[in-house]
């Protein structure tokens, strides 16, 4: 009887999941959108894990407006696929930038537990409760 209750739930579980994670990297990023071009600096040389060494100020900025800007699209379910699809590219990186062989895959957890649900929302989509759904 539960099962055929939360069967029925779907589209209420995408929208828990889109507005939760979509606040969170709304929180995650803004900081970073704040921290100007010294923070984007910052961020951006870590797309030199890629091999891409040039403009690292425009890297950083992506990267924070693909947080928090990405976050608000999520919240909104907005244009739910292809931002799922840049911000699982921007878990990509902080994998790549947290990874320590010697901790093993565990000292990037967290960026690639949240790329799985990015990767996952690529293929799910936003669900009816979202601008993508009307």
């Amino acid at each position: 009887m539960i099962l055929s209750f939360l069967n029925k739930q779907r589209e209420i579980g995408l929208l828990i999941l889109r507005v939760g994670i979509g606040v969170m990297f709304i929180m995650h990023g803004w900081p970073k959108i704040q921290g100007g071009p010294t923070g984007w600096t910052e961020l951006g040389h870590s797309m030199s894990h890629l091999g891409v060494t040039f403009a690292p100020v425009f890297w950083g900025f992506m990267a924070a407006l693909a947080e928090f800007g990405g976050g608000i699209c999520l919240v909104l379910g907005f244009a739910t696929r292809p931002v799922a699809l840049v911000m699982a590219f921007n878990m990509l990186v902080a994998t790549l930038v947290l990874y320590k062989p010697a901790e093993g895959i565990m000292s990037a957890a967290h960026p690639i537990e949240v790329g799985i649900v990015f990767v996952s929302l690529v293929f799910l989509g936003a669900g009816k409760h979202s601008i993508d759904g009307k």
